[in-house]
């Protein structure tokens, strides 16, 4: 017997989704388009990769900055 509350959550859910065709990402532009438009805040976050931090340059020559063969770790 699936726990009542799980149930409610789950057919919160995918009455949500249905208003949005099933799409999630229409749900998620929707609602970041309400939470801006409402005045809250919204994060605009860029993914960071070993090339943003400088990381990827840390060694003197060109084989100091590649990774270990399987073998050396």
């Amino acid at each position: 017997m699936m726990n009542p509350i799980l149930k409610e959550l789950h057919d919160i859910r995918k009455e949500i989704l249905a208003e949005h065709g099933d799409d999630l990402n229409e749900y998620l532009r929707a609602e970041w388009k309400r939470a801006k438009a409402s005045g809250h805040p919204v994060a605009q976050i860029k993914q960071r990769t070993l090339r943003c931090t400088g990381a990827e340059t840390s060694g003197e020559f060109a084989t100091d900055n590649q990774s270990s063969p399987p073998r050396d770790r």
